[in-house]
């Protein structure tokens, strides 16, 4: 089996460790050694939150730059903070609805322009899928599934070790039961990108 490295970013609360955990266990379910390492920095107060996930026979759960196979960003000054981990054999798979830091929402820093942020991931990585995953979240039914929606996207690229069905199969049986029906919903409209 090939070794696959992923990335997933995003800002503390968006529930980038929900989903590493999603895809951990699903590795379990189907037999796929894996190794993960996660950065929560400040992540309660909207921090970055970086889980790195390596599938297949692997040293170690470190992604060192340039050695992502796949970057998923749940918000794309983050996805643009990480580009360091890619390669010109990168796919990226970003949100491009923006949750600006702090300083930007109140108009003391700037926040780039999402055609800029998309230049920039294009001119590091293989190949880019921008989408508004918050919308489609918000359409499953809750804003917070903006996690489940990316999965969706992931699970559709077929570049993971995993097969979509022990994907849902752990997103029913590893999260919350009233949260259930709406991430299934979320990762089924993030899947048809």
């Amino acid at each position: 089996m090939n070794v696959i490295r992923l990335m997933i970013v995003a800002v503390g609360g968006q529930g980038n460790l929900l989903a590493a955990k999603v895809l951990g266990e699903a590795a379990l379910l189907t037999d796929v050694p894996f190794r993960m390492s996660e950065i929560h920095g400040m992540a309660q107060r909207g921090g970055v939150v970086e889980s790195a996930m390596v599938f297949g026979d692997a040293n170690s759960s470190l992604i060192s730059d340039g050695e992502a196979d796949i970057l998923a960003g749940f918000e794309p000054l983050e996805t643009l903070r990480a580009l360091g981990k890619c390669n010109k054999k990168t796919m990226v798979i970003t949100n491009s609805a923006p949750l600006p830091p702090f300083a930007a929402a109140v108009g003391e820093a700037n926040y780039p322009d999402q055609y800029e942020i998309q230049q920039k991931i294009l001119d590091k990585a293989g190949t880019l899928k921008s989408f508004d995953a918050t919308a489609l979240a918000i359409e499953a039914g809750n804003i917070m599934a903006v996690n489940m929606v990316i999965l969706g996207a992931l699970s559709r690229t077929d570049l993971l070790p995993v097969s979509t069905e022990s994907i849902t199969e752990t997103i029913q049986n590893k999260t919350r039961k009233n949260f259930v029906e709406v991430n299934l919903k979320a990762f089924a409209l993030g899947y048809k990108q």
